[in-house]
């Protein structure tokens, strides 16, 4: 069995923990389990952190327990949030939790088979039945209105200038997720509940609520809430948030994401989102100090990241995608690109649209980069520039002899043309 808090201490991944948890850990197989709010059906990166406390719990021996927050989902969580969020109805939390549950599956072995294999719940299941009456009676009575105003997550709101100020179902949250703890300490004796820095106030109700009712004793581990050095919001792009869903973000804007990280967020990074052990990592550091221009660190980062969370069929053609802005691609790269990696490459690519009737009879180069799509600005710039041996269609070098024909389409709808190194041009046919 190995030491699940020494591992998570060298890889930066505790921010708070329970006394005597450590030693709780140690002296035999435990259960454990961390909240997942199901208001998609997909994880993106922000999840990450506590799918790999798991997955670091289930390597160490334990067995791990992933909740899927239906019944919480209903309510919203206040912790860090400035409103409340939307409500959701049992279909869409049911196919939501479905969806969750494959894509854990990656990370977590859910064979029954192990003692340790992990297992998926929902708190939906033992709450739809609790009664408003049994559930003040029964739960609410032990836990005094003082106690849960001291909660920063409760304060916060409460302090807050936002003209909504707190509802009472958000406040009653902490007593719902304390439940949720109480209730997997009782039917399946799982002693610690873990999550991001902003849970320590609502799991600690929960391990109050195992004292006082359930007459145990419960344990609690936060990790820190993930940062980037430049202060903007870790997972989060112009176009929103970084999903772990091929349908939502591809693999190939998922695999540029982490390679761009800086050096300093890739240094704290490999050491979280990835299961190299301590002498390969600070290896890995060392090198990418005495090359930083090389960027080592920041693609090994996200190629273990790309194959965890997609395959390495996923990561190659990532990588295949990414080198084609860098000339070291051939025309057959190209044309096996997907309609959507290709636009996410060459976003903000100017481009034109034609009539694959265009393409009939073939489509000669002229026309191509001047007369049909005002690429180049006249025909004779365009003769000029084909002359001279600076045109390029789908990367690869073409004269004024040239035609375009439906051979040339990428993904069946597009070709991209090229001017020297770095003026391109998109066509697309219809």
């Amino acid at each position: 069995m190995k030491n699940f808090v020494e591992e998570l201490k060298w890889r930066g991944m505790i921010h708070d923990v329970m006394p005597e948890t450590e030693e709780h850990l140690l002296s035999g197989m435990q259960s454990a389990y961390v909240g997942i709010d199901p208001t998609a059906d997909s994880l993106h990166i922000g999840h990450l952190v506590g799918v790999m406390m798991l997955k670091h719990f289930q390597l160490s021996g334990h067995k791990p327990f992933a909740l899927i927050g239906g019944a919480t989902g209903m309510i919203g969580d206040p912790s860090g949030k400035s409103q409340e969020r939307n409500l959701l109805d049992e279909a869409t939390l049911r196919h939501n939790e479905n969806a969750l549950k494959e894509q854990l599956s990656r990370f977590l072995d859910f064979d029954a088979h192990q003692d340790n294999a992990a297992v998926l719940v929902n708190n939906y299941d033992w709450m739809k039945d609790f009664s408003f009456l049994a559930f003040i009676r029964d739960v609410g009575k032990h836990i005094t209105v003082n106690y849960m105003m001291a909660k920063d997550s409760v304060k916060k709101r409460l302090s807050s200038e936002a003209k909504e100020g707190m509802s009472f179902t958000e406040f009653t949250y902490q007593l719902v997720q304390g439940y949720d703890f109480l209730h997997l300490f009782k039917e399946h004796n799982c002693t610690l509940q873990m999550g991001g820095s902003d849970q320590w106030g609502n799991i600690t109700t929960g391990t109050e609520l195992i004292r006082r009712i359930g007459g145990g004793k419960g344990y609690a581990l936060t990790c820190p809430l993930i940062t980037k050095a430049d202060g903007t919001k870790f997972g989060k792009t112009e176009g929103g948030n970084i999903w772990l869903d091929e349908n939502r973000t591809s693999p190939y804007a998922f695999y540029q994401y982490w390679l761009n990280t800086s050096d300093e967020d890739a240094e704290k990074y490999i050491k979280i989102f990835t299961l190299l052990g301590k002498d390969a990592i600070e290896g890995l550091i060392e090198s990418h100090r005495e090359a930083p221009h090389q960027r080592a660190l920041q693609r090994r980062l996200a190629e273990e990241v790309t194959v965890m969370v997609h395959s390495q069929e996923a990561l190659d053609n990532a990588v295949k995608a990414s080198e084609i802005l860098f000339g070291k691609s051939t025309a057959e790269d190209v044309k096996g690109l997907n309609s959507r990696t290709f636009l996410e490459i060459f976003e903000g690519v100017p481009q034109a649209v034609l009539s694959k009737e265009e393409l009939a009879e073939g489509l000669d180069m002229i026309g191509a980069l001047a007369a049909k799509t005002n690429f180049l600005s006249s025909n004779g710039e365009a003769r000029r520039e084909l002359k001279q041996n600076s045109i390029a269609l789908n990367k690869e070098k073409v004269g004024e002899e040239y035609t375009i024909s439906e051979q040339d389409l990428i993904d069946g709808s597009y070709v991209l043309l090229q001017r020297g190194k770095k003026k391109y041009f998109i066509i697309r046919f219809e």
